[in-house]
């Protein structure tokens, strides 16, 4: 048997922490299953940032958005190889001429 994580709106995590204050910390927790610190976190969230402090703190990352930032880090390196390769040839090209010219003399 696997757990589903449970995810809380604002809203409702505000209503369980009214709920919390009005009927004890114990009895609420164990009416939603939850842990006593969730609650405490909750309400130290609350108290720092309202009602605002009780969204999620971490930002989801669009599937199209990210698709394009490595498609983007790909053709960088695609093009950071053809600027050495293209180097590397110039460098080459440079030193047989000089050769070149050596020999013609």
């Amino acid at each position: 048997m696997t757990k589903t994580r449970r995810q809380f709106t604002p809203e409702e995590k505000h209503s369980i922490l009214q709920e919390a204050e009005r009927q004890g910390t114990t009895e609420t927790a164990r009416k939603y299953n939850l842990a006593h610190s969730v609650l405490n976190y909750w309400k130290k969230k609350y108290l720092a940032k309202g009602k605002d402090g009780l969204q999620a703190s971490y930002s989801k990352v669009d599937p199209q958005l990210r698709f394009l930032e490595e498609e983007n880090a790909r053709l960088k390196k695609i093009v950071a190889n053809q600027a050495l390769e293209l180097e590397f040839k110039t460098e080459l090209l440079k030193k047989s001429d000089a050769h070149y010219r050596k020999a013609k003399k």
